[in-house]
């Protein structure tokens, strides 16, 4: 059987590190039918979501819902998750689904600094507690200096970061094969 894997990167910009790192944590997850989340998604609004839920939220409630895992890479804004990612994780839980229950989810995150995005993760981690997922703990996946970690084909170049992100995804594909 082949596993279903969504990617959500927490940056919407084109070269986002944390974009070259979700695919990077797809590359070494193996085999897999790789979704790549959109969060293009209009700002949460209780007045919008009187007309309907919108039908890009109802995807990316359906895409979480129908995969084996989520890998979610996030950059760190002022010490926090980005807005687009708690967007996205606001409206998904307007959704009637309940997605993430009991889901086998990755988090890592790549950012400018030398912790490598360490508080986005500690507040993705308290941002996800409402949905019932089943978060791995470890190893934190925390890439520093992310401009400089990535060769020319978006591979990670340091062997310590590679090794977390191997260790990362064989436990994430161990969870999400059960």
């Amino acid at each position: 059987m082949t596993l279903k894997l969504l990617g959500i990167s927490g940056a919407l910009r084109a070269a986002s590190t944390n974009t070259k790192l979700m695919h990077e944590a797809a590359r070494v997850f193996g085999p897999c039918d790789f979704i790549v989340a959109d969060l293009r998604l209009p700002l949460y609004d209780g007045d919008l979501e009187a007309e309907g839920i919108p039908a890009d939220v109802l995807r990316l409630a359906e895409q979480i819902r129908d995969a084996d895992a989520v890998v979610i890479s996030t950059p760190e804004y002022n010490k926090m998750i980005p807005g687009v990612l708690k967007n996205a994780l606001d409206w998904v839980s307007r959704t009637e689904l309940s997605p993430w229950t009991a889901k086998p989810v990755a988090i890592m995150s790549a950012a400018a600094g030398r912790a490598g995005g360490e508080r986005s993760q500690y507040s993705l981690r308290w941002a996800m507690t409402p949905f019932n997922a089943h978060l791995l703990q470890a190893p934190e996946v925390l890439i520093a200096a992310s401009s400089g970690a990535f060769d020319e084909a978006g591979h990670l170049k340091d062997e310590r970061s590679i090794k977390g992100l191997e260790k990362l995804m064989s436990d994430l594909r161990a969870v999400a094969s059960k």
